[in-house]
């Protein structure tokens, strides 16, 4: 089985995909890293590597992990499989 993206920890809101070309409709494996357990769902936009996707519905609000640190907060919902970047996540520093 080929990954294809990683979460750290069970509790992360998002994965880092770690291969090219992903697009809309693939159905992809990741990796929980900390739990050693795999995640397979259908990704909902293209993700370029190195790009965050939610593994998990997030409600507008809602807090972000990713490698057990908060990242921001989401500004519009976010459905699992979606690409997560600056269009629906914003840091709260400021």
């Amino acid at each position: 089985m080929s990954i294809d993206f990683v979460v750290h920890d069970a509790d992360d809101a998002v994965g880092v995909v770690v291969v090219e070309g992903v697009q809309a409709g693939q159905t992809l494996t990741g990796w929980v890293m900390d739990q050693d357990k795999t995640l397979q769902f259908e990704v909902k936009d293209a993700i370029p590597i190195g790009h965050k996707l939610a593994i998990r519905d997030l409600a507008e609000g809602e807090t972000v992990i990713k490698y057990s640190v908060d990242i921001g907060r989401v500004v519009k919902p976010i459905r699992q499989g979606e690409h997560v970047h600056v269009h629906n996540v914003k840091t709260k520093r400021w």
